[in-house]
């Protein structure tokens, strides 16, 4: 399995994110995925100024942590896709599904 297997993240609507861009793009190559109970947190969230990340557009979920999400298969997210916006946090898996 390489990165372009996994689900990709479709939108960013995040403001504040150091990989996310003003067209809700996410320029982080992976994210990951935890939190706890009703709450699906992207990990890779960073509240700077200075932005980072890959050139082109290839975010995709390298881990998710929510085993009781019906998506988790073995750690992996097995979605066909991932949506991550404002939530509880200013960052969160709105794909999140629990079991």
């Amino acid at each position: 399995m390489t990165v372009t297997d996994l689900p990709p993240v479709t939108t960013c609507s995040v403001t504040g994110c150091s990989y996310n861009d003003e067209h809700e793009h996410c320029h982080a190559a992976a994210i990951t995925i935890s939190g706890a109970g009703a709450d699906a947190q992207c990990a890779t969230f960073i509240p700077l100024s200075r932005h980072g990340g890959l050139e082109k557009v290839v975010a995709h979920v390298g881990a998710c942590s929510r085993q009781d999400c019906v998506h988790n298969d073995s750690l992996e997210c097995a979605a066909q896709a991932v949506r991550v916006g404002p939530g509880r946090d200013s960052a969160d898996c709105l794909t999140y599904s629990p079991r």
